[in-house]
């Protein structure tokens, strides 16, 4: 007789699903798993202690564009033909959610995506994605209520935010997309890249996440009366009378809505077989009101956003897939985001060799991702990024920045002409100590590396 409950395991049952979920410029110590930090974060935390909390991963590079750029195609500095925040992907490139349709996904990417402007060419639609909605440009980005977004290349007003209402948070929004998109019925394995805009400035986020916040404040003002408060007060000119407890609201918010997807996932009993992995694209900002040091969102680490010192490039790193990892762990492999996209293809089965133009010089951390981790051998991490003149957003190349690490040594340096700087990035995470002078064979192997991926 005919079961009709006993049919085949379906395909989409034998690979995960995976959220990749990205933020905007948070740092290190801003979960609450990874320190002191007065941010109330429950939902990472508590996928945290049921995954893997990785202690020494790192992002692509220290500004966005870049970041994305070396995440989506699995390329490090020393690939990358532009590490300046003016990068974008090109018409050739193969991206994580081309690797993924090999493999049978559904993809899709919701929220911003800043790293592809020609449409047709090398928007997400162009670049892997089946479906897209969210932000198209970088300085889209920057606005947390935002008056459009878009959706499959067209553009949507957001008539909620318009004559000056705040009535639609962009981080909420996206997470009814990644909701609606989870709950859709499919035959076949579904990819979300989940990229918030946020903790990155504006700072702006619904008063309920930021009233639970008492900190010691000083007001942004923003242009108020046409005066400039800093250098970034043109891209976000609205003052913020209390931008600590803001930027903490924004947080908070973020795990709110991440706490969200997870209770769907587990609601309809997929969870156990979802990888979800949580990072920043970089460390944390001092824009429009922020200030990083009194709430030690790099800590241990020296540096921000824009620097090569890990406060800049080290991030927090959460993986949590009950099906492989059901021992969790805190791990101190060093790794970072070139190596998403050959861990992907690993995880789904797709051989790299077989897929046309991808070009990548990450390594898969496949092996991880389970409880009894094979180790894997030590290598060099790099970085490059090249600074804008005056702003930010200038399009004018200054100084190029290196930064490399091998086991427990970290190389900098701040300019092609700059001395190198030396540290034990293990002993010595505020890279204080400049050790280039007592450990000169290390010293020189950096340079000639150094040297070795300067770009002409």
């Amino acid at each position: 007789m005919l079961n009709l409950g006993a049919a085949p395991l379906s395909y989409a049952a034998e690979k995960p699903n995976i959220i990749f979920i990205l933020t905007d410029d948070l740092g290190f110590n801003q979960v609450g798993a990874y320190g002191d930090t007065p941010i109330k974060t429950p939902n990472l935390d508590k996928l945290a202690e049921n995954g893997i909390r990785f202690d020494q991963a790192y992002s692509g590079s220290t500004v966005c564009s870049p970041s994305r750029v070396s995440l989506f195609t699995g390329r490090d500095g020393r690939y990358m033909t532009n590490n300046s925040n003016t990068v974008q992907l090109e018409e050739i490139d193969i991206t994580m959610a081309h690797v993924l349709k090999h493999a049978d996904y559904d993809t899709t990417l919701i929220g911003k995506y800043s790293i592809g402007s020609k449409m047709g060419v090398t928007d997400p639609l162009a670049m892997g994605f089946d479906t897209w909605y969210g932000m198209y440009s970088i300085l889209e980005g920057h606005r947390q209520y935002p008056h459009i977004l878009w959706r499959d290349g067209q553009k949507i007003r957001i008539k909620e935010n318009e004559g000056g209402r705040k009535g639609a948070y962009a981080q909420e929004l996206f997470t009814k997309e990644a909701i609606d998109y989870i709950e859709t019925p499919r035959d076949n394995p579904f990819f979300i890249m989940l990229t918030y805009s946020s903790p990155h400035a504006e700072l702006a986020v619904p008063e309920k996440y930021s009233k639970q916040y008492n900190l010691k404040e000083t007001p942004y003002t923003g242009m108020k009366n046409g005066v400039p408060a800093d250098k970034y007060a043109a891209y976000y000119p609205e003052p913020v009378e209390n931008p600590n407890a803001t930027l903490a609201g924004m947080v908070s918010a973020l795990d709110d809505y991440i706490g969200k997807i997870v209770s769907v996932l587990e609601k309809n009993g997929q969870l156990d077989n979802t990888l979800i992995v949580f990072t920043s694209d970089n460390g944390p900002h001092d824009e429009g009101g922020a200030d990083p040091e009194y709430l030690k969102a790099a800590k241990p680490y020296k540096g921000q956003k824009r620097d090569l010192y890990d406060g800049g490039i080290h991030v927090p790193m959460i993986v949590h897939w009950p099906a492989k990892i059901k021992q969790p762990r805190v791990d101190d492999t060093p790794w970072l985001f070139a190596d998403v996209l050959p861990t992907l293809a690993d995880i789904t089965d797709v051989n790299l060799n077989l897929v046309p133009r991808v070009r990548t010089n990450g390594v898969s951390i496949a092996g991880l991702l389970q409880d009894s981790p094979v180790q894997m051998p030590e290598r060099t991490l790099y970085w490059e990024f090249s600074k804008q003149v005056g702003d930010p957003n200038s399009g004018v190349i200054g100084d190029t920045y290196q930064a490399a690490r091998k086991g427990e040594w970290k190389a900098v340096r701040y300019g092609f002409d700059a001395p190198l700087e030396l540290y034990n990035i293990i002993e010595d995470p505020s890279e204080s100590n400049n050790l280039v002078k007592q450990e000169a064979r290390i010293a020189d192997n950096f340079m000639d590396l150094f040297e070795k991926y300067r770009k002409q």
